[in-house]
């Protein structure tokens, strides 16, 4: 595997910068210790890593420009993150070796505010999803957050700019936010919406989102015009009760009569949360190993046999449903309960799992506490299911009609099949269309069993691409690759725009194919 490496300013110049750096931020606030840009260069994706040239920790929007300002003086590419806990999509790493690493959320971890009257908080970049429900919990706030069902140190900040997404009803992470502070690549600060006014305060900032003119936040998701340094996110009031609900059906096929049972339950918002339809593997695979990875040395998907015991060891479904109404309390909730698993039994293929035995059952936990609005480290697990720590996401989306989405989960089936991975794919359903979380787990350490999983995700895009179905958010190193599979236009219109706003283009240059 081989790494890519950016356009290096000389060596007096990339001196001259990490100089101008410790002046102007501290003599703490730079590293180049090689075990440092090793363990930041690191991620689990089927390329060699990517080490950075330095890494760089501002603890202020002002620290922000003025890092900026300097590598824009001496031609120096910048990397922001804000925890790089986006396992699967890149981690910590750069896009190409030697660009500096900007970790924000070192310093830059600061709840700025939760306004518990108007339901919304404010946060810099290193506010995770565990220290947020940690400070609601301590204030015995009114609100919850929406949390990830990965790492519980990831970003709000950062998932809401790579368009993540949650469980409750507050899911849609970038749109439930609100109000943006942002270090433009030209070096210039600005703030989005009613942040602009020229005002010693700002009343409406976080909560008037289409404010006067083009709304620019959107500009800042999955790009590379800026480093966002702060934003507001709104949070729902916490209902009285949050009652999960599980279901399941036992054969791959079924997944058709489910997205139709799933769509009128979204269009009517009458489970106000998102729905997960989650695959057996995708769920096992947090509370499993692949039984015939010593076997068969990771060449071969698990056999149907294998699998169907891991399913009846586990008491789950080859397809399981999962989401939670809220209500007043339990008792208050059965009518709603009773109507609910009165729609599933429209299909004599869904059985229904009561939650005595969900309690039971460890891989619904993780759903369990999402719903709840409490973080989880259950999914990273599933990196155990083969050795080498590998992995991978793939996700794309489909419309809700129950017979594109089996037809996807056929075909994609079958092209895990041909280069000897495991299909494991969670479909987060709303009411017109599911997010598809593919998740590719492989052995890094092996080459072969590496460029198979970098071919089977080129050939699973390839499937849903040529049908005109896109990705929502990209692995690094597919970035570029997912951009050319687009319109040149554009390509040409995110230039134009990098041109206007970064025109030396020293914020991460190929991020989402952008330069």
């Amino acid at each position: 595997m081989t790494s890519e490496t950016s356009t290096a300013p000389s060596a007096s110049a990339f001196e001259s910068f990490t100089q101008a750096i410790t002046d102007k931020l501290g003599s703490d606030s730079i590293t180049t210790n090689r075990d440092t840009l090793q363990r930041y260069g690191e991620h689990t994706l089927p390329s060699a890593d990517n080490c950075p040239a330095a890494v760089v920790y501002p603890r202020s929007t002002d620290h922000v420009q003025k890092l900026v300002q300097a590598a824009n003086q001496y031609r120096v590419e910048l990397f922001p993150i804000s925890t790089g806990q986006n396992i699967g999509l890149g981690t910590k790493s750069p896009m190409h070796t030697g660009q500096v690493v900007v970790d924000l959320g070192r310093h830059m971890n600061k709840i700025l505010e939760i306004n518990e009257t108007l339901g919304y908080c404010v946060v810099e970049p290193g506010v995770s999803f565990q220290a947020m429900y940690d400070e609601l919990q301590k204030c015995h706030s009114r609100l919850m957050m929406s949390p990830t069902a990965g790492p519980p140190q990831g970003s709000l900040l950062g998932n809401a700019l790579d368009k993540g997404g949650g469980g409750g009803a507050a899911a849609d992470h970038f749109g439930m936010s609100c109000g943006m502070e942002i270090v433009l690549g030209n070096g210039q600060i600005v703030r989005t919406g009613d942040g602009s006014l020229r005002a010693p305060e700002h009343l409406n900032w976080h909560v008037s989102k289409y404010s006067f003119g083009p709304a620019l936040d959107g500009l800042f998701t999955q790009s590379n015009y800026g480093i966002v340094t702060s934003i507001g996110i709104w949070m729902m009031a916490r209902p009285p009760h949050i009652e999960p609900f599980f279901f399941a059906a036992d054969d791959d096929d079924d997944l058709e009569e489910i997205i139709e049972l799933v769509r009128p339950l979204k269009q009517t918002n009458f489970v106000p949360t998102q729905i997960r339809v989650t695959n057996d593997l995708y769920l096992i695979s947090s509370a499993d190993v692949n039984p015939e990875y010593s076997t068969t040395n990771g060449t071969q998907q698990i056999s149907d046999q294998a699998r169907r015991a891991l399913q009846q060891k586990h008491r789950l479904g080859s397809w399981n449903i999962s989401g939670a109404l809220f209500g007043a309390s339990q008792e208050a909730l059965e009518p709603q309960m009773n109507r609910l698993r009165a729609h599933f039994r429209k299909s004599s293929k869904i059985r229904y799992i009561p939650p005595e035995e969900a309690q039971s059952i460890s891989p619904l936990n993780i759903a369990r506490k999402n719903y709840a609005g409490i973080p989880s480290d259950g999914e990273l697990r599933m990196l155990n299911w083969r050795p080498g720590g590998g992995t991978s996401w793939f996700l794309p989306g489909t419309p809700m009609i129950g017979e594109v989405a089996n037809s996807f989960q056929r075909s994609s089936r079958e092209i895990c099949k041909q280069y000897g991975l495991e299909y494991m794919a969670s479909n987060v359903c709303g009411p017109r269309f599911a997010r598809g979380v593919h998740t590719l787990i492989f052995n890094r350490n092996n080459p072969d069993e590496a460029a198979r999983a970098d071919a089977c995700y080129r050939a699973l895009s390839d499937s849903f691409a040529k049908r005109g179905v896109f990705i929502g958010r990209a692995p690094t190193m597919y970035q570029q690759f997912h951009q050319d599979q687009r319109m040149p236009a554009i390509a040409d219109a995110c230039s134009a725009i990098k041109q206007a706003l970064d025109p030396n283009g020293v914020i991460a240059p190929g991020k989402y194919g952008i330069r």
